[in-house]
């Protein structure tokens, strides 16, 4: 099924869905006198605390005396180097650290802020049937199994499509000329949802019966393809059981998402980045896919290759 393609929503909905209750239920609620000094600056039992449950998986309190030692030595070594990193000037020299600090401290923050305005509670059955209703309906009723063969330029590939029609086998072509990473399959891109493709792709798929070639060559982004349909087969929708851990996640990131765009409302924002530089929209991947609720979502990116 179709994820929606989130990447700050997806990046925050992970942390909040993996975050342990227990870890914010024993966070300590004020501050305590510190573990240690290191040249005078002290070592947080917040942090201590922190990293202790990262570490081991139990609070500071948790752990034995001799577990206790071993986190406070660990911490008291990265303490030591990051105070000489700052002694350095890395935090603020060197551009990738200072971003680094800049980017970890936002999305701590981000989190704290998402978890701050959703809550603790899970979302409720109600909310998870009706995402796996509208997933259902978003889902395309038919999956497509396709060779394909991707070239430079219309000339070669209308070339080709003769060649294939004299007999040459389209897999052989496919290998000795296609440049997408199918190649070594013959082309073959095993079995897909019209909606991971690029559209002028799916168009032609879905336009061919099972054992047709496209009779002219189909131009994306990445070049020129002979497309052939070996086969199709009705999509199954999954269980609701089978997809509930993933529709958690999505009405997650949803509701995620519906709060960053209510501070987008509200925010003055101006773009600065210079045209030349700002980034051109990412390409489409004829083979690329989309997961079913159930398996991790990811941000809707496709790359040439299949």
């Amino acid at each position: 099924m179709k994820h929606i393609a989130l990447p700050l929503a997806l990046l925050l909905a992970t942390a909040l869905v993996a975050c342990d209750r227990k870890d914010a239920a024993t966070a300590p609620a004020s501050k305590a006198e510190p573990v240690a000094l290191i040249d005078g600056k002290p070592v947080s039992a917040e942090l201590f605390d922190f990293y202790a449950r990262n570490r081991a998986g139990k609070t500071g309190a948790e752990l034995t005396s001799e577990q206790k030692t071993q986190v406070l030595d660990e911490l008291i070594d990265l303490q030591l180097t990051a105070q000489a990193a700052e002694k350095d000037g890395l935090d603020v020299k060197n551009t990738e650290t200072a971003g680094r600090l800049q980017y970890e401290r936002l999305n701590v923050l981000a989190n704290a802020a998402a978890r701050n305005h959703i809550g603790e509670k899970e979302p409720t059955e109600q909310e998870l049937r009706a995402e796996y209703e509208t997933q259902l309906a978003e889902q395309p009723p038919m999956e497509y199994r396709a060779r394909h063969i991707l070239v430079a330029t219309e000339a070669f590939a209308q070339n080709l499509i003769e060649q294939i029609k004299g007999g040459t086998r389209f897999e052989d072509l496919a290998r000795k000329h296609s440049m997408d990473g199918s190649k070594e399959q013959g082309g073959d891109l095993n079995w897909f949802k019209a909606n991971q493709m690029v559209k002028p792709f799916s168009d032609a798929v879905s336009g061919l019966k099972t054992g047709e070639m496209t009779e002219k060559p189909v131009q994306t982004q990445f070049g020129w393809h002979i497309i052939k349909l070996e086969d199709t087969r009705a999509v199954t929708p999954p269980d609701f059981e089978q997809v509930r851990n993933g529709l958690r996640n999505i009405v997650t990131q949803k509701k995620v998402q519906a709060y960053i765009s209510g501070l987008k409302k509200t925010a003055k924002i101006e773009k600065k980045l210079p045209a030349e530089t700002r980034p051109a929209e990412a390409a489409r991947d004829p083979a690329a896919g989309a997961p079913a609720p159930g398996e991790a979502a990811a941000p809707a990116e496709e790359k040439p290759g299949g």
